[in-house]
Parts: C-alpha cells; structure tokens; sequence
C-alpha cells in the first residue's frame, strides 16, 4: 500500500508542477493571457508542498521524484500536446520510473 500511495502522490505531485509550467509557457510563446500566471503560481505552490507530504528524506524524495516527472511529462507531451511518444521517449521513461522504485522502495539498510 506504501507503494501505490507514493506512486500516486508522485503522478499528482508532477501534473500540479507540469501545469505550474505551461501555463506560462503558454503565455510567453502563445501569447495567452497573462492571466494564466495565477494559476500557474498556485499550481507551482501545490506542487511544492506535496512533496513535502513524503515521509522520506528530502533529497531521497527529489531524486526519485525526477523520475516520475519524466514519465508524466511524456504523457502530457501525448495527451495535451498531442505528440506521440517516440520508442525511445517510452524506454527512458520506464528507465526512469525503474530509477525511482530503485530509490524509493528498495530496502534502506543496505
């Protein structure tokens, strides 16, 4: 269970910072509202305090984070974007999910 709950924070975690950072992409190369930045700036501040929700390290948190941001940001490049994936986008992407279980949930002592 310890697993899925991080899994899940981790995918929420990354949407909360992917939407902190479009939007104002959006506005900047789009020329959107700048309006979006309000969003933009309450989406970045959730995104930083669900990281502080984990109970590990927070250096141990931040790196096997990266990994999930990479694999919801490929989602995100498919299904807001609409590109697809490359093959090699997909096989980093599960090399980095690989990288955050390694990080996260092997076992401590060693």
């Amino acid at each position: 269970m310890f697993e899925l709950k991080t899994l899940a924070l981790f995918l929420v975690t990354a949407v909360a910072e992917i939407v902190g950072c479009y939007l104002p992409w959006l506005w900047l190369k789009q020329d959107k509202s700048i309006w979006l930045l309000v969003p933009a700036a309450l989406s970045l501040a959730l995104f930083a305090w669900l990281l502080s929700w984990h109970p590990t390290a927070a250096g141990r948190t931040y790196a096997a984070y990266g990994g999930v941001y990479i694999f919801v940001a490929i989602l995100w490049l498919w299904s807001v974007e609409g590109i697809r994936p490359t093959t090699w986008d997909l096989v980093g992407s599960a090399v980095a999910m690989l990288g955050m279980a390694i990080i996260m949930f092997a076992p401590k002592n060693a």
